[in-house]
């Protein structure tokens, strides 16, 4: 008999529960590299004191997908991670384009990882996707597609444009901001002569032209992106059926209507219709980014019920095995006990030490469960009380105020209500703003140094009010307009300054310098004009009205400069021209003026210098003395002629004796 024929019924059971058994062990094979070395959806790592799952990555394309050049893109990998416990996760995400990788980075940040494509060229087409890595947890998003249309026009510039038959043409072809892998072509005439492949924006190529005439070279470029080259025809179609695995998470809570803040809720996270072994399965139960639990076939939570959003608690039971993930959601409706309180303020507006009263309330509360005495109020920083009202005085500084209603364990929080209690206004100071000239508009500033805004001054004149001006920001001034007439006037200025409605504050009265304009300058001479004569010293003298220092100028005849300038503080000046001549003489006058840049002109005086009494002498002496001369000379002249007279005759008469 063969071996078959001796086998018995318990050693063919046996050879069957063995194949089974053989069966089990290598399904269990086949799926154990998947677990260790895959782990597609979210795989999890299991420490001491820390456990996280990647739930997704996703990859956006902003602001479009379809973009013209220049655009600046930029690629978003966003991934939703839940954890339990506080450990930093070290994040490695990597950025691939068409499958090759494009940059790798290692971040502690939970935020988004950003890549930006400024500028976007045709280069930058392609698909992209995203990677992130946890520990030894790894999930790759859907690719994006980028598409970036426009290229920049090509240049073309040549060695030489004169040539002859044979001789070689260096052409320069480039292509202005592009990048990648380019083709260059170009042509003589219509035929295309030379294809350079650079991966720079310009290429260079050897012209040598054969026949004479006019050659038209031009060039084009073609950036290679290796998606959109030449595709062949789709192949032939193979179907491929993929069975569903027969194993669903399965999710509770209990209970699950009527939920109210501070019940007691279970959750449930289980396997149905599982055929495999727990080390197969991975149970994960979150509530949004919180891992609750984790486990292989079931998995529960208890907790207290909270009103944290008004779509209620939503839970998600996740089955991960393998590259396999299922997951199911639910949501429960969860119903305030009390609304969050709101802290408020009475009066609103206070001022320092000043009483006030902060109110702390629930709006709303379930009376079905608790009544509105169940809720108890604290503040801080003063906790001892348990009142909605809180009567106190205002503190001296800003200070922020919280308060918290507590009922069956609950407790819930207003926002932050800042006490910025108003300051009185100090004494203000009154000035004016500039100088102050007689029968000139000017202006006179009010200020307090302390005091919250707004701060209303009040000019008053004789106790009378004159205008009243409301500061309403710490750079605007309270400046008021005024004139006066008579220097004294000033000091019937004062200003009150008040920022409540109970008390005000007034200034001292107004103290300034007045400036009076200086009147029409009268001019003197000293000596008298009808006592000048050479060699005397005379005294200019310029005297004038108004509020000194006063400038002085002396001007002479119709000259445009002055001979002398001086500033003093008297009202009248004198200048002394020593040793008269006749060069001083002329007409003279002066102008005077002060702050009030008023400037006015004195009489104008005419000097006439006489000759000194010596002068005189010695002319008079001088012609005396000619006259005496000429008189002498006359006489001479004279006996000499009547002298001649005489002798005349007696000559005559000698010869006529002797003949």
């Amino acid at each position: 008999m063969s071996r078959l024929a001796l086998r018995s019924p318990l050693t063919s059971r046996r050879s069957s529960s063995s194949f089974t058994h053989r069966m089990d062990l290598l399904l269990l094979l086949l799926v154990s590299p998947l677990l260790s070395s895959y782990f597609h959806g979210g795989s999890v790592v299991n420490g001491q004191q820390h456990t996280f799952i990647i739930r997704s990555v996703n990859l956006s394309v902003k602001p479009s997908s379809d973009v013209r050049r220049d655009t600046n893109v930029t690629l978003r990998c966003q991934a939703v991670i839940s954890s339990t416990g506080q450990e930093v996760l070290t994040r490695e995400y990597t950025l691939y384009k068409d499958e090759s990788v494009v940059y790798t980075k290692k971040t502690s940040s939970s935020e988004d990882f950003v890549f930006p494509l400024p500028g976007a060229r045709v280069s930058n087409n392609g698909r992209y996707k995203c990677k992130i890595k946890i520990k030894n947890q790894n999930m790759m998003s859907d690719s994006k597609k980028l598409k970036v249309t426009g290229l920049a026009d090509p240049v073309l510039t040549l060695s030489k444009l004169n040539v002859q038959e044979g001789e070689e043409v260096t052409a320069w072809c480039s292509a202005p901001g592009e990048t990648g892998s380019i083709y260059f072509h170009f042509y003589d005439n219509s035929n295309e002569s030379h294809v350079e492949r650079v991966n720079s924006n310009q290429a260079e190529a050897k012209f040598s032209f054969s026949s004479s005439g006019s050659h038209q070279v031009h060039c084009s470029y073609t950036v290679l992106i290796t998606a959109d080259s030449i595709k062949s025809k789709q192949s032939n179609m193979v179907t491929v059926t993929v069975r569903e695995l027969n194993v669903t998470p399965d999710l509770e809570v209990s209970p699950h209507s009527k939920i109210f803040e501070g019940d007691p809720l279970t959750v449930w996270c289980t396997v149905q219709n599982s055929s495999l072994g727990p080390e197969n399965i991975d149970l994960y139960l979150s509530q949004g980014s919180k891992l609750l639990k984790q486990g292989n076939t079931s998995v529960n939570h208890s907790m207290v019920a909270q009103a944290e959003s008004p779509d209620g608690l939503t839970f998600e039971c996740r089955m991960a095995m393998g590259n396999i993930m299922k997951d199911v959601t639910k949501t429960v409706p969860v119903s305030e006990l009390f609304s969050a309180p709101t802290l408020t303020i009475s009066p609103a507006e206070v001022f320092q030490r000043e009483p006030m009263a902060l109110t702390c309330r629930s709006e709303t509360f379930a009376p079905e469960r608790i009544r509105r005495e169940d809720i108890t109020y604290t503040i801080d920083p003063q906790p001892q009380q348990t009142s909605e009202v809180f009567k106190m005085r205002a503190p001296f500084i800003d200070l922020n105020y919280t308060c918290k209603a507590q009922a069956k364990g609950i407790e819930k929080h207003s926002r932050t209500l800042m006490v910025r209690p108003k300051v009185d206004v100090s004494v203000p100071k009154i000035s004016v703003d500039g100088r102050v000239i007689v029968k000139q508009p000017f202006y006179i500033h009010c200020q307090s140094d302390v005091g919250s805004l707004p701060i209303n001054y009040t000019l008053y004149r004789d106790y009378e009010p004159v205008h009243t001006i409301s500061v309403q920001r710490p750079d605007q001034k309270a400046l008021f307009s005024a004139t006066v007439y008579q220097p004294e006037e000033i000091y019937r200025y004062m200003c009150e300054a008040s920022n409540n409605h109970k008390t005000s504050q007034q200034s001292r009265r107004l103290g300034a310098a007045v400036i009076e304009p200086v009147t029409i300058p009268t001019l003197m001479v000293v000596p008298e004009l009808t006592q000048l004569k050479e060699g005397d010293d005379v005294y200019l003298i310029c005297r004038v009205n108004g509020t000194p220092p006063i400038t002085f100028k002396w001007y002479h005849d119709d000259k445009t400069s002055p001979f002398n300038t001086s500033t003093t503080n008297r009202n009248a000046i004198d200048y002394r021209v020593p040793l008269l001549s006749s060069e001083h003489g002329g007409t003279y006058y002066c102008e005077a003026s002060n702050h009030a840049n008023k400037i006015t002109k004195s009489n104008k005086v005419l000097i006439v210098v006489r000759m000194a009494q010596w002068k005189k002498a010695v002319i008079g002496g001088t012609c005396l003395m000619m006259a005496s001369m000429l008189l002498l000379v006359a006489c001479v002249l004279y006996f000499r002629s009547k002298r001649g007279k005489r002798e005349a005759p007696t000559e005559l008469s000698v010869p006529s004796a002797f003949l």
